[in-house]
């Protein structure tokens, strides 16, 4: 008790207060969101989300050499698909020379011990831009269950280390687990997005890739029918919970700093790592303020990691990832 106990005394220099520091961030911490598109010499600005990119495959060799210089070993991939491409049941995500197929090869073959995760939804490939099939006016579960199925099957035999299902259906996680094994991919693992909120957080996400659901007659016109309510809590536990049942490797929670009591109490359940996406609209939200010159960028962009890895979060998926590299070196 004081005077006896005086706190103040840990935090009397520079020196002390590194020395009794709880949570320290590094580069081992963060898996790395990559944005992809077809063409050659393409490196394109995300208009929402200022100085992040997407990459065609030549830029992007050389994008994910730069990102193991820094100490950055994960990349996360996502592709930006030709409309023409695109129809209701995703049929281009299993051919084995698209565009996801082809960004795994060329990241495995420019680093090869880079650990590349994709995303395994099928909004990028739909017309309507949902991450299920439509039957009826409704995101048929069964049946885009089984799409993604050859999807995660297709990004393995390509070359990937985890596959990565956004797509908040029931039941994806088991049969995902089980087309790995029964197709001598035992070693794939999987980061299911176990407590996704239906969020209006991801705005510039699906400016980048073009995948926000489509306006059309008798069709959902939101996501809120697969991705979780955000007044609630209990649901991702249960979620996460079912998830590690099913055979996930690693669960995620997303976004990120609106939903930090929710990855502390994953984090206190959970059996296996948790990841948190620190999403778009954080990262659009910071920039914009820093820009107008309200915020000091850096500063607020290490607390905002922080607090997301102090929460709880042993792999942090942000598109700042390679800023905070850069800064603590």
């Amino acid at each position: 008790m004081y005077p006896l106990r005086r706190n103040r005394r840990l935090r009397t220099s520079q020196a002390i207060r590194s020395l009794v520091c709880e949570t320290i961030v590094t580069p081992d911490d963060f898996l790395v969101p990559l944005f992809v598109v077809e063409g050659k010499g393409v490196k394109e600005e995300i208009a929402s989300m200022p100085n992040y990119y997407r990459y065609s495959l030549d830029l992007l060799e050389k994008e994910v050499k730069e990102l193991w210089k820094l100490g950055l070993k994960s990349v996360l991939l996502f592709v930006k698909v030709p409309d023409n491409l695109k129809d209701n049941k995703g049929t281009e995500a299993v051919n084995p020379n698209g565009l996801m197929q082809r960004a795994i090869k060329t990241v495995k073959n420019a680093v090869p011990q880079m650990l590349v995760m994709t995303d395994v939804a099928l909004d990028p490939y739909s017309v309507y831009g949902h991450d299920g099939i439509i039957e009826n006016g409704q995101i048929a579960n069964d049946a885009t269950v089984d799409a993604l199925c050859q999807m995660s099957l297709s990004h393995a035999q390509a070359g990937a280390d985890f596959v990565a299902p956004s797509d908040m259906m029931d039941g994806r996680i088991l049969n995902i687990r089980e087309t790995m094994e029964n197709n001598d991919f035992q070693n794939v693992g999987i980061m299911s997005y176990s407590a996704k909120y239906a969020s209006s957080f991801y705005g510039p996400f699906r400016d980048a890739l073009d995948s926000a659901p489509v306006d059309v007659q008798d069709i959902p016109k939101d996501k809120k029918t697969y991705q979780m309510d955000y007044h609630n809590r209990l649901e991702a536990l249960r979620e996460t919970r079912m998830d590690i049942e099913e055979g996930a490797d690693i669960v995620m929670v997303k976004p990120g700093l609106c939903y930090l009591d929710i990855v502390r109490e994953v984090k206190n359940m959970s059996e296996v790592p948790v990841a948190v996406y620190q999403v778009s609209g954080e990262y659009a939200m910071l920039k914009a303020a820093a820009e107008k010159g309200w915020l000091n960028h850096d500063a607020v962009m290490l607390e905002q990691v922080t607090a997301i890895k102090r929460a709880g979060a042993d792999i942090i998926a942000s598109y700042f990832a390679k800023d905070v590299a850069k800064l603590i070196g």
